[in-house]
């Protein structure tokens, strides 16, 4: 089903009530207030047409619900204050007012200029009525996250970002608001608190706390630049001066700024003085969005304390054990003002720089060194792999140069491909056979292995001999490799006793050579073996279609030296036949490759099979000859059935190679990645083709928003159309077929400096180990090309809470300063924060509740003890269940949502626990095991119900 997303903020069919403003149909609308119209996918009007790139064979639809988006902004200065808040609360809004049974009335509310009331038209009641005073406002809260939101019958339709109610007078009613968009109702919600905190005084107050520390801070960097005292500093030092501060701003942007400002003042002169500085400066550097996250954590106030930095690491960043301690040395580390230093004060650009920082990257650190159990088979690894490791263009007519080598192997990849062939003056030579592609000699190239063999990575680098030598050449080859890699070379014969390949950890700085083997019944100082040729099979098939057959080659023998066979230990070459020959046959040594189009077929037809095949073997699946430009094959086709070597074409950038990079990431870039334990267990069973959650795996919940973008690139091949860029966002996830989805953001146009996307989806993982996200950017308005960056992660490596995203390039080298600014939450892991709903099914009735079952085996023994623990199982899951539901009912009650955690709730609820003059209604106490509350005379009826559902946790 389709779904909105928290961008766009409209109420799809909401029933209109006799006295409620009714709504501008679309084309009205996008007339008479420049709304906009937007309908996702095909061909539809705002939506670039663009097909799926995914590969699932199916096509998925994606449709849109149609909405109407609104300006973001009620005025266009940019909101990064309280001040600016009130001002544009009293300028007023339009909100949607939520009733119960879907009712919606669209209201124009405002502040009154003394402050004292909020205020609403049109209304039937009287004007002194229509109104909220705001000495009366218990609570701001923010979602959907009301009695009345919940039991709304468009509830999934409004957005979670762009609601928010105000729970008021003695009886605790809510006024239940949906604003247009997420900025607006982050701006209504701050100046509310602010309003509640100080009353009348609120203006006061913001002004005398209002930016002291960035002023303090900036004035002191314009005098240490003014060294003569003038009061002024040249335009030109001003300019640079911001962009050290900022360096992903354009100078030519924060130029314009400064001159606006001086025609403003009808000003001549280049001179800035340090109020100029400080103004563009504000109005430049100051993000809304890092603002709004601030003064949602700050009690209140212009900084985050330390208590209150407390709270956002552990509830938003998921950081264990934090103290106040931790929080300091965050602020000492990034707070650039020496008061907020001394004083234990974040201030707005304090919190920018640490959420800009490595500290607040989305990819969690302890990945980015070895951290996965290197101790397992070789077969139980994803093995970084490159095919025609010798090109640096396509396999037909490119030429070959050692350095695919060098960067294959700085990259981390862990198997290169080596196409030998005879050359002149006895010297052999590596190139794609039967083709035109130009020639390297073996020598340096095992000369240049030698050198980087070990450069990324310590784990073992198999050399995937494709050999097409005479005899007299093949000597030659065994005599480079012995010479220059020597005891690097692992020719140590397996031991027939073990049923496994060694492990990564104990082949480490070793050179495995993989190809064809002789016999152990050949005594002679030669034999003949089967070719291997996949250049033959490229050059039959050029030109020709239809289908493609493996094995074509079968029958063609040649002559292998006994020296060279020697150099293979546990990983020679062999023939597939057929998986039950494998399962009699096949010895854990012997390695089998698949052209990519017979490991498709594998895979589709016996998935279990295939996976099960790859628990002992090594796989090695190779792109189809017909791939003449070198294209890429999707990894992930491969890998769900557990092949461990898929060979890449690592001079082909793009999608394919974006997701075998960013795989590769998440163990250290050693070039091994674990496999999951369902495709490595003996007993387990996993079909890769499953449409559906996977027996034994919990699913997790990805919510994933899309808040902002800083600093985009125009495409690099796009026409000439000047600097301008209208982004829009796509997130990917690649996994099994069960998990491949894909959603975009609306378009934000002609804005590639700050685009304020405010956007939130939720996927359902299934097998969260073989899944990735991608991130990318494209631009809309393009002449000649789209792509502005791209970012791929491994499900496992993502971290909760507001994180920044490292755009990359096409060819994968980071963009200077480009990033998207996001929210992460997940299922059942620390962080993700308040907004988010994160569990997988909140509330399951008992008829609809999923026990665990159990897999007969046809092992008597075993079948007998499990199914004593099948009625245990299914208690221990009624009690979990019971308690989650009593725990979801008691946080609703709080006004907070299920992923809030029992502090929060206590947090959230304290204020009410104390009457008028201050006695307390409720005591929490703190004697038994577990905390309880208890009730202290007559207590409204609310606070009743949380007492009640407290009991009941």
């Amino acid at each position: 089903g389709s779904r909105v997303s928290n961008g766009d903020c409209a109420l799809a069919g909401a029933g209109e009530e006799p006295g409620s403003a009714p709504p501008a149909s679309p084309e009205s609308s996008s007339k008479e207030k420049g709304f906009s119209t937007g309908q996702q996918r095909e061909g539809k009007p705002g939506i670039p047409r663009r097909s799926s790139i995914i590969k699932d064979g199916t096509k998925q639809k994606r449709e849109r619900k149609k909405t109407v988006s609104f300006s973001s902004m009620p005025t266009e200065k940019k909101i990064s204050s309280a001040s600016d808040c009130i001002n544009a609360m009293v300028e007023g809004s339009e909100l949607k007012k939520i009733r119960s049974n879907s009712r919606v009335y669209h209201r124009y509310f405002l502040l009154d200029a003394d402050m004292q009331s909020l205020r609403w038209e049109p209304s039937k009641k009287d004007s002194d009525k229509a109104k909220i005073d705001i000495k009366s406002i218990k609570e701001v809260r923010t979602g959907k996250n009301t009695d009345i939101f919940r039991s709304n019958g468009i509830y999934d339709q409004i957005s979670e970002d762009c609601a928010f109610s105000i729970i008021y007078g003695e009886n605790y009613e809510s006024l239940d608001l949906v604003a247009n968009s997420a900025d607006i109702a982050n701006i209504w919600v701050t100046g509310l608190r602010y309003l509640i905190s100080y009353g009348k005084h609120t203006l006061d107050m913001i002004e005398s706390t209002q930016d002291n520390m960035r002023t303090s801070w900036l004035s002191q960097m314009f005098s240490e630049s003014d060294v003569d005292n003038l009061g002024h500093i040249p335009l030109c030092s001003a300019v640079q001066f911001i962009k050290d501060l900022n360096p992903g701003l354009k100078t030519n942007k924060i130029e314009l700024k400064f001159k606006e400002l001086h025609r403003s003042k009808e000003k001549s002169g280049t001179e800035v003085t340090k109020e100029e500085f400080i103004e563009v400066f504000h109005e430049l550097c100051t993000r809304p969005e890092i603002y709004f996250l601030l003064v949602q954590f700050s009690s209140n106030k212009e900084f985050l304390d330390t208590k209150d930095l407390m709270m956002f690491l552990e509830a938003e960043q998921g950081m264990a054990h934090v103290t106040e301690e931790i929080s300091l040395e965050i602020i000492q580390k990034y707070e650039p003002a020496k008061e907020g230093q001394e004083k234990g004060c974040l201030s707005i650009d304090g919190f920018t720089n640490y959420l800009t920082s490595p500290d607040c990257h989305i990819f969690d650190p302890e990945h980015k060194k070895v951290c996965q159990d290197m101790k397992q088979p070789l077969s139980h690894y994803f093995i970084n792999s490159s095919h025609n490791t010798y090109l640096i263009e396509d396999q037909f007519r490119g030429p070959s140069d050692i350095t695919g080598y060098i960067r294959a192997l700085k990259m981390g990849c862990r198997s290169v491909e080596l196409d030998v062939w005879d050359g002149p003056d006895n010297e052999p030579v590596i190139y794609t056979g039967h083709t035109m592609t130009s020639q390297i000699v073996f020598r340096s190239v095992i000369d240049i292995i030698n050198k980087y063999a070990f450069f990324a990575s310590e784990y073992p680098l198999i050399l995937c001999l494709e050999n097409h030598c005479s005899i007299k050449q093949q000597k030659v080859m065994v005599q480079h490799m012995k010479k220059i890699l020597g005891d690097k070379l692992h020719t140590q014969s397996p031991n027939i006793e073990e049923s496994y390949l060694p492990s990564p950890e104990s082949l480490k700085g070793k050179i495995l050579i993989k190809a064809k083997k002789l016999s152990s019944n050949c005594s002679g100082l030669e034999g003949d073996v089967t070719d291997e040729d996949e250049g033959a099979e490229m050059s039959q098939r050029v030109g020709k279609e239809g289908v493609e057959q493996q094995n074509s080659m079968t029958g063609k023998r040649f002559q292998l030296c006994k020296e060279l066979s020697e150099l293979v230990s546990i990983c020679k070459s062999v023939q597939f036949k057929e998986f039950q020959v494998s399962f009699q046959l096949q010895k854990y040594w012997e390695v089998c490759s698949f052209n990519e189009v017979l490991a498709s077929k594998y895979a589709n037809e016996n998935p279990g099979d295939f996976v099960n095949y790859n628990k002992r073997f090594l796989a090695r699946v190779f792109p189809s000859p017909m791939r003449i430009d070198s294209s890429n094959m999707n990894p992930q086709d491969f890998w769900k059935c557990g092949c461990q070597i898929v060979a890449m074409n690592f001079q082909t950038p793009g999608l394919m190679m974006d997701l075998n990079i960013g795989w590769f990431r998440q163990n250290g870039n050693c070039g091994y990645v674990l496999r999951p334990a369902i495709m490595r267990e003996e007993v387990s069973f996993f079909s890769a083709n499953t449409k559906d959650t996977v027996p034994g795996v919990s699913p997790q919940l990805l919510h994933i928003k899309i808040i902002s973008g800083q600093n985009f690139p125009k495409p690099k091949g796009s026409g000439a159309k000047g600097d301008v860029v209208d982004p829009y966002v796509y997130v990917e996830i690649h996994g099994i077929p069960a998990d491949c989805a894909e959603q975009r953001t609306k378009t934000m146009h002609q804005n590639g400096d700050n685009p304020i996307f405010d956007e939130s989806f939720e996927f359902q993982i299934n097998l969260p180990e073989l899944a990735m996200v991608r991130f990318v950017v494209l631009d809309d308005d393009y002449i000649g090309d789209e792509f502005i960056g791209q970012y791929t992660i491994p499900f496992e490596c993502l971290q909760t809470g507001y994180r920044h995203v490292p755009l990359q390039s096409l060819t994968g080298e980071i963009l200077a300063h480009a990033s998207l600014f996001v929210h992460v939450a997940i299922t059942n892991r620390r962080g993700g924060g308040k907004p988010h709903k994160r569990g997988l099914s909140v509330r399951k009735g008992k008829k609809s509740r999923e026990y665990a079952s159990m897999r007969t085996l046809w092992i008597k023994t075993i079948d007998e003890v499990f199914k004593n623990a099948l009625q245990p199982i299914r208690d221990a899951t009624d009690l979990r269940e019971n308690m989650q539901n009593a725990v979801v009912s008691f946080k609703e009650l709080c006004g907070l949502s299920p992923v809030a955690n029992l502090m929060q709730c206590i947090l959230a609820v304290s204020m009410r626990l104390v009457g008028p003059d201050n006695t307390p209604l409720v005591v929490l106490n703190l004697n038994d095991q577990y905390p309880t509350m208890e009730l202290q005379g007559i207590v409204p009826e609310v606070l009743k119900k949380i007492v009640t559902a407290y009991d009941m946790v």
